[in-house]
């Protein structure tokens, strides 16, 4: 069968999506990673230690934000599969999308001084709802643009390469370029933050926009919207066991990570009392990811998608083991050295999920005639950022109830919490995705077996 027949890119098998595609696709999650990792490292730590939020409240406003932002995603992909414009499908969220994102973004990081707690958490709650809004009218377009593009199995992988790339160049400006921008305000950090909220918001802006300019849709006016009601879409994806599975396994791997992230600051600051050290454990661990990606793909080649990740994940759950039984004991130069080698886990997690999940997509719109990219995705990315908002208030009630009290000097209970926030918590549920993803069914074979049987459902577009 030609792929132009089955809907993929005009070229042929040996994966012919031009590169200007390529780059223009990846390029957006720069943006997206950006703000992704911002988030994680920094938002708990900017509501308790700048604005003043105690850390369970703190926690409390970031777990509504999340819940809100997971349940706005299954809509936004609703929408954006109904959607039917000169543009397709995805692409108009992308560029009217873009300029709210940067302006919540900043709004969130230019946090007013509160006349009591209580202001301070409403604030904290709102700001969160309207950012995580913003993002996902650019997001869950974005991601559902990947099935779109290229149906070849092995092309998916190679297409995630290049996303994940310029998403690691976002996790790095996320994680390193927030207290160098903070310290240009000269000692005031409310002002520091503005200026990172302002700053990202621009970037992030930028790139999906740059992604909007670069990439073009499959023609879709000729298709007939889906009929099914919200419900009844999103309970369908349900139906596919293949994509519960991987679905459990990405929720696992984000709440593990998220878990990390939230605590590092912490553990830099209060552990080893020198918080600036922050930023280069964070250097040492994403500059190490992003050398590992172009790896991962050559791996997944030849071991498979899914060996790959549970490699993956392994790595950074024994990384975050180390660092609870002798990070404190070895001191920072140990943990340094842990980071790095956590890096090439990190890196290696960063594609395989992405690539498998379109595997998915596409055996379930052969399967039912009937294409949801948007209902898959929406759902993906509401169950795992439930995960992310447990993770979240979890870091933040567990600080809470072991005395936490922010610029002193911690309690051996607040240290031990600390520890056990970026140890044990999180190895647990990396182990329970690694253990869930062993029976995953759709390795190549399965999938080409599907695509060879397949009618065309979705016609193509001039890349």
């Amino acid at each position: 069968m030609s792929r132009r027949k089955s809907g993929s890119t005009s070229s042929g098998q040996g994966g012919g999506l031009p590169l200007r595609v390529r780059l223009g696709f990846g390029v957006g999650d720069l943006g997206g990673n950006l703000f992704f990792t911002a988030m994680g490292f920094w938002t708990l730590n900017y509501l308790t230690d700048t604005v003043g939020i105690a850390a369970a409240a703190a926690g409390f406003a970031i777990m509504i934000g999340k819940i809100w932002d997971a349940v706005t995603d299954p809509m936004m992909g609703f929408l954006s599969d109904r959607t039917r414009t000169r543009w397709g499908r995805r692409r108009p969220y992308l560029l009217f999308g873009s300029v709210p994102l940067l302006l919540t973004m900043w709004a969130f990081f230019t946090a007013p001084r509160f006349s009591s707690p209580l202001v301070g958490v409403l604030w904290a709650t709102l700001a969160l709802c309207l950012l995580n809004t913003a993002y996902t009218v650019v997001n869950i377009p974005y991601g559902a643009l990947t099935p779109e593009l290229t149906r070849d199995f092995r092309e998916r992988t190679t297409l995630n390469g290049y996303r994940f790339s310029f998403a690691v160049i976002g996790t790095i400006l996320g994680a390193a370029a927030v207290l160098p921008v903070v310290d240009l305000a000269g000692g005031d950090r409310r002002l520091g933050f503005s200026l990172v909220g302002l700053l990202f918001g621009v970037v992030m802006a930028a790139t999906i926009l740059a992604t909007f300019f670069s990439v073009r849709e499959p023609d879709v006016t000729r298709l007939p919207k889906p009929t099914a009601k919200f419900f009844e879409t999103f309970l369908a994806v349900f139906r596919n066991p293949a994509y519960v599975r991987l679905l459990l396994v990405y929720a696992c791997h984000l709440t593990g990570i998220t878990f990390v992230q939230t605590i590092l600051v912490y553990y830099f600051k209060y552990i080893y009392r020198n918080e600036g050290m922050t930023t280069v454990a964070m250097m040492l661990l994403l500059l190490t990811a992003m050398a590992c990606v172009p790896i991962s793909v050559a791996v997944s080649a030849r071991i498979g998608k899914k060996r790959t990740y549970q490699l993956a994940l392994g790595i950074v759950a024994v990384g975050c083991m180390a660092i609870f039984f002798l990070g404190h004991i070895l001191g920072m130069t140990f943990t340094l050295a842990v980071m790095a080698v956590a890096g090439v886990g990190v890196g290696f997690a960063y594609v395989p999920p992405f690539a498998m999940l379109p595997d998915v997509v596409e055996v379930d719109a052969i399967r039912s005639k009937n294409r949801k990219e948007g209902a898959f995705y929406g759902m993906w990315t509401f169950v795992s950022k439930l995960g992310v908002a447990l993770a979240a208030a979890l870091a933040g009630l567990f600080l809470s109830l072991a005395g936490f009290v922010p610029d002193v000097e911690q309690t051996s209970s607040a240290l031990l919490a600390i520890r056990l926030v970026i140890g044990p918590v999180p190895a647990a549920v990396l182990l329970a995705a690694i253990l869930a993803i062993r029976r995953y069914p759709l390795d190549e074979a399965a999938y080409n077996a599907v695509l060879a049987e397949e009618s065309p459902t979705l016609p193509t577009g001039a890349r």
